[in-house]
């Protein structure tokens, strides 16, 4: 088994539906139907992530993710019904990693699971990245495509970068919005799309290859063919 993933969900069916699913992926995973069990298991035992319901009987998830800030800096990714910015804002602020609103594609948390996995992991990134026949070099800052170069303006290249960085994750519009655009610009997500097609352009269509693909509804990922 890879990962050891706590879940704190009363929903018993979408628990197990998710259990499942990570367990699919490789993940070992602990159940808990409330928040109290949910934070003794997250004090006494050790966790690599923990997904982690609001609205949750005997302890709520904000609580839970209170006492567990005391002792751990375990990812936690909090799920919830709840779309509301001021229950975003109060999870972030008592520490949680990531967000995720229910109903939500399980293509999408499993995602969001290897990248909040990732970035406890201590790897070094390499010089040159690369899927199929194109590379990219940071040192250099150069993107070459069967050895020949390819022109990309600046936001061109850092967005191929953090896809690249990211191959076979999908990658969501806003996880690319928060890593390639800076935080005040208001272009909105559209502005992913169309540089997207502006790297399509340039690589896929000019040298006829299919390096990023769309998952709908979701966002984009590099795959390695």
């Amino acid at each position: 088994m890879g990962a050891k993933i706590l879940l704190i969900e009363d929903e018993e069916k979408l628990a197990r539906f998710v259990e499942l699913e990570l367990n699919f992926e490789g993940y070992a995973v602990t159940k808990a139907f409330n928040g109290r069990t949910g934070s003794e298991l997250a004090q006494n035992e050790h966790f690599d992530l923990i997904l982690l319901d609001i609205m949750l009987p005997e302890l709520n998830g904000m609580e839970v993710l209170r006492r567990i800030r005391r002792m751990s800096s375990v990812p936690v990714i909090m799920l919830t019904a709840r779309d509301s910015v001021t229950d975003k804002v109060a999870g972030l602020d008592l520490g949680a990693d990531d967000y995720i609103t229910k109903p939500f594609a399980i293509e999408e948390l499993l995602a969001r699971i290897r990248t909040a996995l990732r970035k406890t992991a201590p790897v070094m990134e390499n010089d040159v990245l690369s899927a199929q026949n194109v590379q990219l070099d940071l040192k250099r800052h150069t993107v070459t495509v069967d050895g020949k170069p390819l022109e990309l303006t600046k936001r061109e290249f850092d967005l191929l970068h953090y896809l690249l960085k990211n191959k076979g994750i999908v990658v969501s519009r806003e996880a690319l919005m928060e890593n390639v655009w800076d935080f005040d610009f208001d272009g909105g997500t559209n502005a992913v799309d169309v540089y997207i097609r502006f790297l399509r352009g340039k690589i896929d269509e000019a040298f006829d290859i299919k390096l990023i693909h769309t998952v709908r509804g979701v966002g984009y990922v590099i795959k390695d063919e």
